[in-house]
């Protein structure tokens, strides 16, 4: 029985998330870039905020998932 239960939990650590502390820097990088890049946006910056928002999207928040 105890290999049954030593086999779950391996089974739940090898499928859990382990985020270290650079993934969440990026993560709250991303979204710190999303959200001055929707403000931007609503100012009427035509030039910063799509940069900002492409930023966030496409390099920081994979970046922080893949890490």
């Amino acid at each position: 029985m105890s290999t049954r239960t030593s086999s779950r939990a391996a089974a739940e650590t090898a499928g859990s998330l382990r985020f270290s502390t650079i993934n969440v820097v990026l993560l709250v990088l991303g979204l710190a870039a999303l959200a001055a890049g929707y403000t931007l946006l609503a100012g009427g910056s035509t030039v910063a905020a799509p940069l900002l928002l492409v930023l966030g999207y496409v390099v920081l928040i994979p970046l922080g998932l893949i890490l």
